[in-house]
């Protein structure tokens, strides 16, 4: 039998995009995606899918690529499939509210997880780079009754045992868990591989499988969300310029230098 490797994914606003085309909708609370900027899978959650192939690589292996949103862009998440995943579950409901509760998410995560049934490893990435909470992966074995080991660099499975090198900041320890368990992967494993053009091609022409949180289990109007939003606004920012002036530029860089002493800013 192979692994079973199951890898938590999630389509984020491409975080690379300039201040400028980030909107916030003050009424809904909501982030407003700019339609000129495509979305990206989350960058830790791509070092997941990596740990994931690197076990592929020495063993047999099958890799299920899952993620929950509102909507999402199929070829944005098919790079999951080209990079080397086996296939790709979306649950896909415009229910789903792009909020920091962690939990609601877990939940959903955790139903899809056992409806799809047999899994030995599940992975994800430390943290997303939209509401840096990094809490789902932790809510994700809770609700599923698994061990959890953070912050991986390294992931090898040997005789049904997870073994990570768990990255510290001037070290490394290394954890041995019994499977099935969840392991959170940091950027420290290294670069995540690119696609060639062959799997990017037959990607496109392969289908996810789409659930509603109906069906796997979730009813939403019935879960009750453990953080309550009250605002979201861009942040604003005061930007103030002072001249600094000489008879000459030896006369200006002293002056300069004396301003800058004075705010303690060396």
């Amino acid at each position: 039998m192979p692994l079973r490797i199951i890898v938590c994914l999630k389509q984020v606003i491409d975080p690379e995009m300039p201040t400028s085309a980030f909107r916030v909708d003050t009424k809904t609370r909501r982030i407003e995606p700019p339609s000129s900027i495509p979305p990206v899978i989350n960058d830790f959650d791509e070092v997941a899918l990596e740990a994931a192939l690197r076990i592929k690589d020495v063993q047999e292996a099958h890799i299920t690529a899952l993620s929950a949103g509102r909507e999402f862009s199929l070829d944005v998440m098919r790079r999951a499939l080209a990079l080397g995943a086996d296939e790709l579950v979306l649950l896909q409901d415009g229910r789903f509210e792009d909020t920091p509760d962690s939990y609601t998410t877990a939940l959903v995560l955790a139903s899809a997880i056992r409806k799809i049934g047999a899994y030995d490893l599940v992975l994800c990435g430390r943290q997303a780079s939209d509401w840096d909470n990094g809490q789902v992966p932790l809510g994700v074995a809770e609700l599923l009754g698994l061990p959890c080991v953070t912050l991986a660099r390294k992931v090898e499975v040997r005789d049904h045992c997870a073994v990570v090198e768990r990255f510290l900041i001037d070290t490394y320890e290394v954890v041995e868990t019994p499977l099935p368990a969840v392991v959170t992967v940091t950027s420290e494993l290294g670069q995540v591989r690119y696609p060639v053009l062959r799997e990017i091609m037959a990607a496109r022409r392969r289908q996810p499988v789409i659930w509603t949180a109906n069906e796997v289990g979730v009813e939403l109007g019935d879960v009750k969300p453990r953080v309550e939003l009250l605002d979201l606004r861009v942040p604003e920012v005061e930007r103030r310029c002072q001249m600094v002036e000489g008879d000459d530029e030896a006369e200006a860089g002293r002056k300069l230098a004396l301003v800058l002493r004075e705010a303690g800013l060396i």
